[in-house]
């Protein structure tokens, strides 16, 4: 049974919605009507699929949905055929580096693999004092990319060198718009504690590494909201009496492997969960940047996407850390197994892992090293429907905007990913993508690949 009445007045709220926002002038057109009928939906709201489905968008948001045959689809509506298919929400890179000073060409060209890959959230972890620019842009449709929750410029050993540094930078990012602090190695402990007591009562997150000064336990203990990289854990299961320092930790503890007490793990994941923190494990960025040799992954067909500069750069880095750390196959095996069993209990003991491939660097091109980073998480332990949620649910969670994106669920953003095949038995069907719906406006899969033919290195290049 068809439910026009009950149609209309979604409608009719979801329009005076878009009137009174200041991003719409009054002239704007009839926002645009798409209709995905008779397909599978992954709600994400738990671990479920709902057959037979048709939903409704109407601007930006989803009007409607329900079981084929019982939703009223406009006269108007473009429609798409999910006959066999499947829509999830749209996913989050939660460890991305959103161009600042670089050429617009260039910040383009990343929003664009973001979008093109159904990456619809980006949290930008290195921020710019363009970017609040950028991210109006993109909320009022001046601009093609995914909405973004913006860090501010490193707060490192250099930028905040003394407590008073601390508390001006706090205070300056907060006043700038930033939506979070981005930690850097080498602050000290006193000025560590005094940027989390700015951030604290500025109300702004701090996010990113652990200092060794600091070590992980306390920035736990001083709020810190998500660690990224999963950095600090290794050098915190080094036990005292160790004839390292843990302070001298390289590559994210990659040194220390040999002198680790896996048995503090459990207490590790305790305390994690307990301070409400979340985790960020990045996992690509090591499987990709620990290679002994580069060439092979350079080949990769979305190193088409690189410049002939940046592959190059990529090259040369990594084959220059292969040399410097020693990067024998059995000690990187050793180090990725490590690095799985952390983030697999840390998800098994209830503490909240965000999807992020820390894109673009080091052979990770953004979009497409995200969803090489569920399969990551995948092979760390993690189910389909958690490697998923990593990227869908999880991110709206942390950013307190679960009333807004995250789920498929009628009023919520209209951020959808449409598949040629189920995710939940296969994660890679991830990349079998049909198309992509950004804040209501439609990309099928041949517009897609228009727009990413036009950014595509040329082959001879």
């Amino acid at each position: 049974m068809k439910r026009p009445q009950q149609w209309s007045a979604t409608a009719a709220a979801l329009t005076t919605t878009l009137a009174i926002t200041p991003s719409v002038c009054a002239q704007a057109p009839a926002p645009d009507v798409v209709a995905f009928e008779n397909v599978t939906v992954l709600p994400m709201d738990r671990e479920r699929t709902l057959t037979g489905q048709t939903v409704v968008v109407l601007g930006r948001r989803i009007a409607d949905m329900g079981p084929a045959g019982q939703v009223e689809i406009p006269s108007d509506a473009t429609r798409v055929d999910g006959t066999g298919k499947y829509l999830i929400p749209g996913m989050a890179e939660m460890h991305g580096h959103i161009p600042g000073g670089e050429s617009p060409e260039y910040a383009d060209r990343v929003l664009l693999l973001f979008v093109a890959n159904g990456i619809t959230t980006v949290r930008g972890m290195l921020g710019a004092p363009s970017q609040p620019d950028l991210r109006a842009a993109i909320g009022r449709g001046a601009k093609l990319g995914p909405q973004l929750f913006i860090a501010g410029p490193s707060l490192n050993g250099n930028s905040i060198p003394t407590p008073r540094a601390a508390w001006q930078a706090v205070t300056e990012q907060r006043a700038s718009g930033f939506d979070l602090l981005k930690v850097h190695p080498g602050i000290r402990g006193n000025v560590y504690d005094a940027m989390a007591a700015a951030a604290n009562r500025e109300g702004i997150h701090f996010a990113g590494h652990v200092p060794a000064d600091v070590g992980l336990l306390h920035v736990l203990e001083k709020g810190q909201k998500t660690i990224e990289h999963v950095d600090g854990y290794i050098e915190a299961l080094v036990p005292r009496g160790a004839p390292v320092d843990p302070r001298n930790s390289q590559w994210f503890g990659f040194n220390l492997i040999d002198h680790v007490d896996e048995s503090k793990i459990p207490d590790l994941v305790a305390a994690t969960r307990a301070a409400g923190a979340w985790v960020t494990p990045t996992q690509v960025l090591f499987e990709n940047g620990m290679l002994s040799e580069a060439s092979e992954t350079a080949q990769r067909p979305e190193m088409m996407y690189l410049s002939r500069e940046q592959l190059d750069n990529y090259v040369r880095s990594t084959n220059r850390r292969a040399e410097q750390l020693g990067l024998a196959p059995e000690r990187v095996d050793r180090f990725i197994t490590l690095r799985r069993r952390l983030i697999r209990e840390l998800h098994e003991g209830g503490v909240g892992i965000l999807l992020g491939a820390d894109a673009p660097q080091v052979f990770n091109v953004p979009g497409f090293a995200t969803l090489q980073e569920m399969t990551a998480l995948v092979d760390a332990g993690l189910s389909p429907y958690a490697a998923l949620e990593a990227g869908t649910k999880n991110p709206a969670v942390y950013l307190g905007k679960a009333d807004s994106f995250g789920t498929i669920e009628v009023g919520k953003r209209a951020d959808l990913v449409l598949l040629d095949a189920n995710p939940l038995a296969d994660i890679h069907n991830v990349k079998r993508q049909a198309g992509v719906m950004l804040a209501g406006r439609w990309l099928p899969a041949s517009e897609i690949e228009r727009l990413l033919a036009e950014v595509r290195r040329p082959t001879d290049d």
